[in-house]
């Protein structure tokens, strides 16, 4: 049998670890593992025309299955190009391992053609990040940053040299079981019994949600039951906690809607469950808050904590609801049920005006009939700017679809080469982009990768030739807009011109039958839709002050418009709510 060189088994410990793709682009000190993958069958190499979609798409795939995925860059700018994207995923704690190709061993601080230090560039951005400088820390120093990836949610880099790459493994490595996924966390005995008695003591209790209430919608609605609670989400939480919801009081946030904020605020205990909600102007004061969370460091740097819980949410609320005392008196969470339905009613009139007879078309129209036609497992990957303010407002989650965006990192261009990612692990599930023209332009080569795998994502374009959230930005500090135009092309001739599916929409009555027309197509699709850039009806009463990149973080008041299906759930929970 043929010895195996550092590069093949680099490649079969990926595999091993559950790794079906690597992402990236192919290039001298990369070459010999882009070898080892060409020989070996349970690998594949997806070539991307620019790293960055490379680091996105891996985090996509990663967020889509919670296992391991894996990106790849050559030295020096190659590698360079992924940070963006890795940032994203370990901030959204997507297990991502990236190889950081690095020059010839010898040349390393000589200053030689390309060099950089990635050991040093990639360490704010991952769990761990080391170099393997000699064969012999072969598999154990991959293992172990694969472990670091699963282990703690986030990224591992690994740099090597592309001599070292082709040299012979070292014989007899020790090669362990390697832990491919999380366990849960339970908090200790003492921790539940100092909530439950918190919840009891409590008369007025409100859930507010975020991404750790994955896998816990039943044991969050049962809860919620239990002690008469609404329950609230930031944005990360919507897909996991919004659907079937009869507590339902929307979102806080620059996004927000409905009474969350009332409700977080009104309440005499507030419980945070598996949220790093970054926006502390929105959370109260003056009521006790409890936060429940599996990242111990997440724990109180947000607000002052009363308690402070470190475990899953699914397991705590398994712990605690049987030992609460059962609430009977529903009249805070029936207040706060009408104050929802109440503010939905008022918004949603913004967008029933004449709609379907607007020109340029409304944004809100767009994501409306899109949420109405895309499929109920559909995979929504959405750009940084208006465009989650589109999704948020109008998506309807229900279990099984996905929302994925850059909602921690913000980084624009982030929606086709996550929706790359989404659509490599299941050609058969419907992948949706909502991209903006300007992040769309960014990375708008990569919609070659689409033509050249026959991958079949569908990119709803939002094209109102502006970057609006930052024009937002300006406005509220009182700046005139500047640079903040773009000058469009055709974006759909541009799709057929490269051999995809193209349509461009700029009539709201073209709308429906153009984006039937390209879900149909089995291949890639583009559907450039030409949006009002004056979408947005902005607050009255926001400061200058109250504006912090993407945040109006100090205020309550948010961005007009409607809210979609939402107010029909709104309607229903009325019923729970008994007459007078």
């Amino acid at each position: 049998m043929a010895k195996q060189n550092v590069s093949e088994q680099f490649v079969d410990i990926l595999v091993r670890a559950g790794v079906k793709r690597l992402y990236g682009v192919v290039g001298d000190s990369l070459n010999p593992v882009v070898d080892a993958i060409r020989r070996n069958s349970a690998i594949e190499w997806i070539q991307v025309r620019h790293e960055e979609t490379a680091a996105f798409a891996a985090g996509a795939e990663a967020q889509i299955t919670g296992a391991l995925a894996a990106c790849a860059g050559s030295c020096g700018p190659g590698n360079l190009h992924l940070i963006n994207g890795l940032y994203d995923a370990h901030r959204s704690m997507a297990p991502v391992l990236a190889l950081a190709s690095h020059i010839p061993s010898s040349e390393i601080g000589l200053g030689y053609f390309q060099e950089t230090h990635p050991e040093l560039l990639f360490q704010e951005c991952s769990h761990y990040n080391e170099m393997i400088s000699n064969p012999q820390q072969m598999p154990r120093l991959l293992q172990t940053a694969i472990q670091h990836a699963i282990g703690r949610g986030g990224v591992s880099v690994v740099s090597m040299p592309g001599d070292i790459a082709s040299q012979p493994a070292p014989e007899k490595s020790i090669e362990h079981a390697l832990v491919t996924s999380r366990p849960t966390v339970r908090p200790g005995d003492e921790e539940i019994e100092k909530l439950c008695r918190m919840v009891d003591e409590a008369k007025r209790v409100t859930l507010f949600c975020g991404s750790g209430t994955a896998g816990a919608h039943a044991e969050v609605m049962e809860f919620a039951e239990r002690v008469k609670a609404p329950v609230g989400h930031a944005l990360r939480g919507k897909e996991w906690i919004q659907y079937d919801n009869p507590y339902d009081v929307g979102m806080s946030g620059l996004l927000g809607y409905g009474a969350a904020y009332e409700a977080t605020h009104e309440c005499d205990l507030l419980v945070l469950l598996g949220t790093d909600f970054p926006y502390n102007a929105f959370l109260p004061t003056d009521v006790k808050i409890v936060q429940v969370d599996v990242r111990p460091e997440n724990l109180g740097r947000r607000s002052k904590l009363d308690l402070a819980v470190w475990g899953d949410v699914r397991e705590t609320l398994r712990c605690l609801t049987p030992r609460v005392k059962a609430k009977t008196d529903r009249k805070f969470l029936d207040r706060m049920l009408k104050k929802h339905a109440e503010a939905l009613e008022g918004v949603v009139k913004a967008y029933t005006r004449k709609v379907e007879k607007h020109i340029p078309i409304h944004p809100e129209y767009v994501a409306s009939v899109l949420d109405e036609l895309a499929d109920d497992d559909a995979v929504f990957t959405v750009d940084t700017g208006m465009c989650n303010v589109w999704a948020a407002r109008y998506l309807s989650p229900n279990g099984k679809r996905r929302v994925i965006g850059s909602f921690s990192h913000g980084s624009m261009a982030n929606a086709l080469p996550q929706a790359i990612g989404a659509q490599f692990v299941d050609r058969n599930r419907q992948v949706v982009s909502m991209s903006g023209d300007g992040g769309f332009t960014m990375l708008m080569g990569d919609f070659l990768t689409l033509v050249q795998y026959d991958l079949p994502v569908k990119v709803v374009l939002f094209n109102n030739s502006s970057l609006s959230m930052v024009e937002l930005e300006m406005l509220v500090a009182g700046l005139p807009s500047f640079g903040t135009t773009n000058k469009n092309p055709d974006f759909a001739a541009i799709a057929r011109a490269a051999g995809a599916y193209g349509v461009r929409v700029e009539k709201p009555k073209q709308l429906e039958g153009a984006l039937k027309d390209a879900f149909k197509q089995k291949g890639p699709a583009l559907i450039d839709v030409v949006t009002d850039p004056n979408a947005l009806s902005i607050p009255p009463r926001i400061s200058a002050e109250m504006v912090t990149g993407f945040a109006l973080s100090a205020s309550k008041i948010v961005l007009d418009g409607g809210v979609g299906r939402m107010l029909q759930m709104a309607r229903s929970n009325l019923r729970n709510v008994p007459r007078p």
